[in-house]
């Protein structure tokens, strides 16, 4: 594969390295990358379908816009991108830019976009958003806030014992070399590997220990388990002396926990638990990994505040084989946040910036372009006068920082403690800057004067992966302006007003800041393996040319930093920072400005990666000792600029921290950097466990799991059905014993029925769901022109289970009966 070309799968936040040699626009070829910094050459074999994505038949290239009777007309982009200027004006002018809702910004593999989104909220005075994280990671993200203030992951290749909770990484991966990791850990004698599933799961059939709990009863299994621990005094007191507070509280509840009731409430062996908690307890190093399994059912951030007391009560932080908080290169969701030590907040950056220059330099930034050219190159060009800059530079950025964390890396970060803000009309808590997914419909569906009256949705298709389609869909259609960005004409996009046709994922430079690995945290950007389809634009211009429009930034600024970017770096980051300091609300536009005025001096296919040069010097700013053992230092604003460089060239990715052990502390954003173990809230949840009564619903006597991952499901970018070899279909799952009892077998129709819709299936009988338990899968019911595979599973589930915290979707637990068809 000798003219293969480096990127990366896009299906899983793992985002392998790939090799892949392009046939015309297809691609033809695909293995891993020996040389990538994370993958190593794995992949599973759904990356090897890649091309089903890229060479889709049905693939947008005009921009459209609904008629009023409903059809659809193609329109130039600069028609689309002034109508829709001038209608996301109006809704501003007239009802304020918090009614204009934004949703999504990039799916697995495609952040870029998703921070060049963060400008035009800005410019719009958008203050509402949300993403697919609202729906299943938040009730984790608040509890993390709550305990140490960030985001943890497990060594599992390194564990002596693994604890994976409603999670199957066979299928759904989320650490680097799933599948041999599995596998090295089951055949090791000396390892153990304990899964909690309602479902006898491919990492199930491995493990050592399965808890095959009843659907929707994952918080007393983990209560039974932590029962145990403190009952049997399995606990790891220094370690909780000397790294927590409010301990006590804590053991004292879980000390009166019934273990043997506990037990039966989630259907599982009191035994079995107990063997499950002293391997726990006694192990050398436990590592453990929570996922949709809890987190889309009953008690679904208690269950998370449960699994994090197991490895905490046990001392399992901060040593190979456990857990760790660990460095970003961007936030995910809120704000990314610079490890305790580096940490700055000037009291006055206009005034900072000038008693740190107060020379020839900073006169030289509200000069004009010809002036300041001259004055900035031959500034630089002088030895004393780059040191000049750069000093200068580095103390401007030290400045802006406390305001860029995340603002530069739009696609999100590591949750903020708390969640004290709500929404407009519902007051639904708002976690880590994301609005529930289940209380977006409610905040446009009512005629209260603060709902939604507009929502920009990129990337995303929520009228397919949110619950009660039906429900969301008529909020679409209620709102006054909807603009889709996506690459296929979605079931969301038949709602729009406007539909932009964006470029594939390799048909432009992209990148994820799903970076979550410790002790070494890893990059890629992409180079694009293809240009875009004609007719089409990348993300990232699409937004430069709608913030044109709206004058977002003057043009006299704008020719000021480009003049500069001509100059070269230093000038560049002396004027940039410069005008950020004077007015730090520039920073909610910078994207938008690294893009039109740094973005130009970059090669032409890598412009779209302008906004990580702000990026990659935070992350040096804030971390010097991690990015100074990744390889990248010197004075002033060296290391950011070598970091950047080996981002825009690594093709295979680049390591940008590297951490020891006892770095993971610097990570928790407490002044005395010790775990706050106390939650009253959920303390309190956990008590009333007890006396919960029993949902058992005689008119819905089956529990569906909507959205189950198999080998051939993915993400619902693959809307071509022909690339699923085997259960095209989707089969719904059912019991031996239920089978014999509603007289089907495989292959048999019936029609699943719940509170919120009902659909069609063909059934699989299977002794790996427990009695009682049915599943559909993911990534099925698209329409793809006008063919549909499987069941669309939101169809059938309801807004109104949700966690009473997170507000997050009961996608694992749907009341459900099923019909025998004819």
């Amino acid at each position: 594969m000798a003219s293969a070309r480096k990127t990366a799968c896009i299906l899983c936040e793992c985002n392998c390295g790939l090799e892949i040699e392009v046939e015309g626009r297809r691609l033809a070829r695909i293995r891993g990358d020996k040389e990538h910094v994370a993958s190593g050459g794995y992949t599973c074999e759904k990356a090897l379908r890649l091309d089903y994505y890229q060479s889709y038949p049905h693939r947008l290239t005009r921009p459209l816009r609904r008629e009023p009777d409903g059809s659809y007309t193609e329109i130039d982009w600069d028609t689309a991108v002034t109508e829709i200027a001038a209608r996301l004006s109006t809704v501003r002018d007239t009802h304020g830019g918090d009614k204009i809702f934004f949703y999504g910004g990039g799916g697995q593999g495609n952040h870029l976009g998703g921070s060049y989104a963060q400008a035009l909220q800005a410019a719009v005075g958008a203050k509402y958003y949300s993403n697919a994280l609202a729906q299943e990671k938040t009730g984790e993200m608040w509890v993390d806030g709550k305990l140490y203030g960030g985001h943890t992951k497990g060594d599992f290749e390194h564990a002596r014992v693994v604890v994976f909770v409603g999670k199957n990484p066979w299928q759904s991966h989320s650490f680097a070399r799933a599948r041999p990791v599995l596998r090295q850990i089951a055949a090791d004698p000396d390892r153990t590997m304990i899964v909690i599933d309602p479902r006898r799961t491919e990492t199930a059939e491995l493990a050592d220990i399965h808890l095959q709990v009843a659907p929707g009863t994952d918080a007393y299994c983990l209560g039974a388990l932590l029962g145990v621990l403190v009952q049997e005094d399995l606990l790891d007191h220094d370690f909780l002396d000397a790294h927590t507070t409010g301990a006590d509280a804590v053991l004292a509840q879980l000390k009166t926990v019934d273990v043997p009731e506990f037990s039966r409430r989630c259907g599982v062996d009191e035994e079995l638990i107990r063997a499950a908690a002293r391997a726990i307890g006694t192990g050398e190093s436990v590592a453990t990994y929570e996922d949709l399994g809890i987190q889309q059912a009953p008690h679904s951030t208690l269950s998370s505040y449960l699994n994090k007391l197991l490895w905490i009560l046990t001392g399992n932080f901060g040593k190979p084989g456990t857990m760790a908080l660990h460095s970003v290169l961007a936030a995910v969701a809120g704000s990314a946040t610079p490890p305790r030590a580096a940490r700055t907040r000037p009291p006055s950056l206009l005034d900072r910036a000038r008693k740190t220059l107060g020379t020839a330099a900073t006169r030289a930034v509200p000069l004009g372009a010809t002036t300041l050219s001259a004055t900035l190159g031959a500034l630089t060009a002088l030895p004393a006068g780059a040191k000049l800059a750069d000093t200068a530079a580095e103390k401007l950025v030290t400045a802006v920082a406390p305001i860029a964390g995340g603002l530069l890396g739009g696609a999100g970060g590591v949750s903020q403690p708390g969640g004290a803000r709500r929404t407009p009309v519902t007051g639904a808590r708002i976690i880590a800057g994301l609005v529930p997914c289940n209380s977006i419909a409610e905040e446009i569906l009512t005629d209260h004067p603060d709902r939604f009256r507009a929502m920009w949705i990129d990337s995303v298709n929520p009228a397919h992966s949110l619950a009660d389609s039906k429900t969301f869909r008529a909020a679409l259609d209620a709102l006054d302006l909807v603009v889709v960005v996506d690459v296929a004409f979605t079931e969301t996009a038949r709602h729009a007003h406007y539909v932009l046709p964006a470029a594939s994922q390799f048909e432009k430079c992209e990148a994820t800041f799903f970076n979550f690995e410790f002790p070494h945290n890893t990059f890629q950007l992409r180079a694009p393996l293809l240009p875009p389809l004609t007719g089409t634009l990348p993300e990232p211009e699409i937004y430069a040319r709608l913030l044109t429009a709206l004058d977002a930034v003057p043009q006299t600024t704008l020719t000021r930093l480009r003049t500069a970017a001509r100059a070269g770096r230093h000038a560049f980051a002396l004027a940039f920072f410069s005008a950020v300091a004077a007015d730090p609300t520039l920073m909610r536009l910078a994207p938008y400005v690294l893009y039109e005025t740094l973005g130009p001096t970059l090669p032409e296919e890598l412009r779209g990666a302008a906004v990580l040069w702000g990026i990659a010097h935070l992350c040096a700013l804030g971390n010097p000792a991690g990015v100074g053992r990744a390889g990248y230092r010197g004075p002033g604003l060296a290391a950011g600029e070598q970091l950047f460089e080996a981002i825009l060239h690594g093709r295979s990715g680049v390591t940008f921290t590297v951490d020891e052990w006892s770095d993971t502390w610097n990570y928790v954003r407490r002044p005395d950097r010790r775990f706050t173990l106390e939650i009253p809230e959920l303390l309190a949840a956990f008590g009333e466990l007890a006396d919960a009564p029993d949902r058992a619903d005689p008119d819905y006597p089956f529990i569906l799991a909507a959205g189950e991952r198999r080998s051939f499901t993915a993400n619902t970018i693959f809307r071509d059905p022909a690339w699923r070899r085997r259960d095209a279909d989707g089969a719904l799952r059912v019991n031996p014993e239920d089978a014999r009892r509603l007289g089907v077998d495989t292959g048999d129709r019936v029609r699943v029925v719940t509170e919120a819709g009902a659909a069609p299936a063909v059934v699989e009988v299977t002794d790996t769901v427990r009695p009682g338990n049915i599943t559909l899968p993911n990534g099925l019911g698209t329409d793809d022109d006008g063919r549909r595979a499987g069941v669309a599973p939101n169809e059938l589930t309801s807004l109104r289970h949700r966690d009473p915290i997170a507000g997050t979707p009961w996608h694992k637990y749907v009341p459900a009966r099923i019909e025998v068809l004819a």
